[in-house]
C-alpha cells in the first residue's frame, strides 16, 4: 500500500473563525452575522468577522461589572505582573500579529514589525506603572488642625472603548492599556476596517492570568455598538477615540444622562510617546480624613 505524497499533494486551507470576546469566553454574535474583513491595499478577503449586535454590547457591560470588584481589588503588583504576561504572550505571537497590522494598514513587512515591536513595548511601559501612579497623583495633603488626610486613585468602573480606525494595533494598545491598568473593566469596540490585531489580541487576554470579562473585545460598526454603551446606564466612561466628531458629539450627549467621563477624540498620535493622561482620565480621587491622637 503507497502512502500519499504530502509533498506534492495540495492542502486544504484551514480558515480560522473569529469570535467575540465575552466574560472570558468566545461567543458567536448573538445576532449570527458576520462581515467580511479584506486586506486594505488589494482589497483581498482575508475573514469574516462578527458583527456584534446592541445584545453582544449589553452582554459585555454584564460581564466588565462582575469583573470589576476582582479586578479593581486585586493589589497594584498583581496587576502589573498580568499585564507584563500578557506582553511576554505578545512577544512569543509577534510575526503573528505583525502580518495581521500589515494587512489591516497596508503597511510593509519592516514597518509593520516595529509597529507591532512599539505596541509590546507600550504594554510593558503602561504594566512598569500599575504600582507607581497611585505616589504620583496622590499623597498627604497638608491641613490645619488635629488631623491628617491621604488622597489616592481609584477606578473609575466599567469603561467603554472605541478603538482608534487607522492604527489597528499600537492604537488599540494605547487606548486599552491604561483603562485596565489602573483597575478599571473595558468593553472595547474594535476597528470595523481592521478588527482582526484586536480579535486576535482577546485570544491572548484568554489565555493569560488576566480575569474573565475584565477586557470584552466586540466587532462590528462602531456606531451601532457605541450607541447602547453610551446610553448604558452601568457604563462609568467612554473614550470616543475611534469615532468621527459627528458620532463623538452623538455619543457625548447621551453619555451625559448618567454624568459618564468622557475622553474626547483629539487627533492622537498614536507613534507619540505616551504620558500619565490615558491613566487619570478614568480615575476618581478619594481623600481619607484621621484624626491625630493626643
Amino acid at each position: 500500500m503507497s502512502t500519499p505524497d504530502t509533498h506534492s499533494s495540495a492542502r486544504l486551507s484551514v480558515l480560522k473563525t473569529y469570535k467575540l470576546y465575552v466574560g472570558g469566553k468566545f461567543p458567536r454574535s448573538e445576532s449570527g452575522r458576520v462581515y467580511e474583513v479584506t486586506e486594505a491595499k488589494s482589497g483581498q478577503w482575508l475573514a469574516n468577522a462578527p458583527l456584534a449586535s446592541r445584545k453582544d454590547a449589553r452582554d459585555a457591560v454584564v460581564a466588565a461589572r462582575k469583573a470589576f470588584g476582582g479586578w479593581s481589588g486585586a493589589t497594584a503588583y498583581n496587576r502589573g505582573q498580568i499585564l507584563y504576561r500578557i506582553a511576554e504572550m505578545l512577544e512569543g505571537r509577534r510575526e503573528q500579529f505583525a502580518a495581521e497590522v500589515a494587512s489591516a494598514e497596508g503597511l510593509s513587512k519592516a514597518k509593520a514589525q516595529a509597529r507591532t515591536d512599539a505596541a509590546i513595548d507600550r504594554w510593558v511601559w503602561y504594566a512598569g506603572w500599575s504600582d507607581k501612579l497611585a505616589q504620583v497623583v496622590g499623597g498627604g495633603n497638608p491641613v490645619a488642625g488635629p488631623f491628617f488626610n491621604l488622597s489616592t486613585p481609584e477606578p473609575t468602573g466599567v469603561v467603554a472603548v472605541l478603538a482608534p480606525r487607522s492604527s489597528s494595533l499600537l492604537g488599540l494598545v494605547s487606548v486599552l492599556a491604561p483603562v485596565i491598568v489602573t483597575g478599571n473593566t473595558a468593553v472595547v469596540v474594535a476597528s470595523k476596517a481592521a478588527p482582526l490585531p484586536a480579535l486576535s489580541l482577546a485570544e491572548v487576554l484568554a489565555t493569560s492570568d488576566l480575569p474573565g470579562g475584565v477586557v470584552n473585545m466586540l466587532s462590528g460598526d462602531t456606531a451601532e455598538l457605541a450607541r447602547p454603551l453610551a446610553a448604558h446606564q452601568d457604563v462609568n466612561a467612554i473614550d470616543l477615540a475611534g469615532a468621527d466628531a459627528e458620532l463623538a458629539a452623538e455619543l457625548e450627549g447621551a453619555a451625559a444622562e448618567n454624568l459618564k467621563r468622557v475622553l474626547r477624540p483629539d487627533g492622537d498620535d498614536w507613534a507619540a510617546e505616551p504620558g500619565l493622561e490615558r491613566m487619570t482620565a478614568f480615575l476618581e480621587t478619594k481623600t481619607v480624613w484621621h484624626p491625630i491622637g493626643a
